[in-house]
């Protein structure tokens, strides 16, 4: 087995790189890592595992300058964390994380190449004088990664997703228990007679409109959040994902009420954002209309399995059905262990 160290993601083929990250998700993909690469506030490098000329086994891996996200700060997620040089390996955004590894890798070498992973996040976090942590790892390899580097995981948090079963919406609310297949057809109702007026777009037509609600939402749960800075989130977003995320955006009187914003990657639409005008809502449970009934339509329509709703709310999503797994924080084998 090869390891080296690229600098930019665009030099590694793209199908040879979603090989391995396809089972981990949409935020370890090639599109979303190269998107995700020039954020200035971390350094990234690509740990890359060959074995005579395959890409076996992969991993970003970010030496953090300075975390806006209190959610990547380590020593606000992890007791007793003095706040230290960061390297994050893996994704940095998204919240859930995984080494990526070839799937037809005997047990043997994969815990080989897993090895060469650990040690060379270790060795990059020394020379910057950084300690690796691991962030959000799902629980099917947490265990895995945890005994590679000789650490004890700390939880996090549930990830959350909703099956799809079946070919459309009534055959996923033929698997939710009656009270809850009345309410959610009363909600469904209620958004349908509230007279919105529901545009399907791209994220480059309605950023500024987007961005604004996005701000109004988070400023409504306590942060900080500057309308221009979000729409430049989401225009950068939209170039760097060459427009694929979908908007399913409510309008009301002619202007933006609401939005959803989501991506289809390998059999799953995953849930990015959503923002609402709070003065222009009518009432009509617009929030779960657009963050779950309406993405469920379109993943049905579209051949996925899946919604992927992520951490939070985890009592709303699972009364619609989400299935939960754990994530981890795992920290890293120092350098000198290799």
């Amino acid at each position: 087995m090869i390891l080296t160290l690229a600098h930019d993601i665009r030099d590694v083929p793209a199908a040879a790189w979603d090989t391995l990250a396809a089972p981990a998700g949409l935020y370890l993909s090639h599109r979303w890592l190269a998107a995700q690469q020039h954020d200035p506030t971390a350094r990234v490098r690509y740990a890359l595992v060959h074995d005579d000329g395959l890409l076996i086994a992969a991993a970003p891996l970010y030496v953090v300058d300075t975390e806006p996200n209190a959610l990547y700060r380590v020593h606000d997620l992890v007791p007793d964390r003095a706040p230290v040089r960061t390297l994050l390996a893996g994704a940095r955004r998204g919240y859930l994380n995984a080494p990526l590894l070839h799937p037809r890798l005997t047990p043997d070498r994969r815990r080989e190449a897993l090895n060469r992973l650990v040690a060379a996040a270790g060795s990059l976090a020394d020379a910057h004088q950084a300690r690796p942590w691991w962030l959000y790892v799902s629980g099917t390899v947490a265990a895995e990664l945890a005994d590679a580097c000789g650490t004890e995981p700390v939880p996090l948090g549930q990830d959350a997703r909703i099956p799809l079963p079946g070919s459309t919406f009534d055959d996923y609310l033929a698997g939710l228990p009656s009270k809850r297949r009345v309410a959610i057809r009363r909600e469904r109702r209620a958004f349908a007679e509230a007279g919105y007026d529901l545009r399907t777009l791209r994220l480059s037509e309605c950023a500024d409109s987007a961005g604004a609600l996005l701000a109004r939402l988070q400023q409504r749960h306590g942060q900080e959040a500057d309308p221009a800075a979000m729409a430049r989130l989401l225009h950068d977003q939209a170039d760097g994902m060459a427009d694929t995320g979908v908007v399913l955006a409510a309008y009301a009187d002619g202007r933006m009420a609401g939005f959803s914003l989501f991506y289809r990657h390998a059999g799953t639409v995953w849930l990015r954002a959503t923002g609402y005008d709070y003065a222009r809502l009518r009432g009509a449970h617009e929030y779960f209309n657009l963050v779950y009934y309406l993405p469920a339509e379109h993943a049905y329509a579209h051949g996925a399995t899946a919604l992927h709703l992520g951490m939070e709310s985890l009592r709303a999503k699972t009364l619609r059905g989400a299935v939960t797994s754990p994530l981890w924080a795992i920290e890293g084998a120092r350098g000198h262990q290799e």
